[in-house]
């Protein structure tokens, strides 16, 4: 694991994850027929993105914890520095 502790291996990780969980969530727990990009549309105004952004950004949490375990620094480093703008961006909407 030593050959694959690079920064930009958890750091596309950590951009990916929190959108693919959040379209996950939306598409299995959102009662409206509309897509992804409509759903997200009708969520912007109210304090609901904001909840959904720190609840996509669970799974970066838990990927940094295994790589963290695993002793692959760089690799936790890029999901957690991948995963900030989602925080940021949460704060801001709460």
């Amino acid at each position: 694991m030593k050959r694959f502790n690079h920064f930009l291996y958890g750091f596309v990780p950590g951009l990916i994850l929190p959108v693919l969980f959040m379209w996950v969530y939306l598409n299995r727990f959102y009662p409206h027929d509309l897509s992804f990009i409509e759903t997200l549309k009708e969520l912007y105004p109210g304090i609901l993105l904001g909840k959904l952004l720190l609840l996509s950004a669970i799974p970066n949490l838990v990927l940094v914890f295994v790589f963290y375990k695993s002793d692959s620094f760089k690799i936790a480093t890029g999901v957690l520095i991948g995963g900030m703008p989602y925080f940021i961006a949460s704060i801001f909407m709460l």
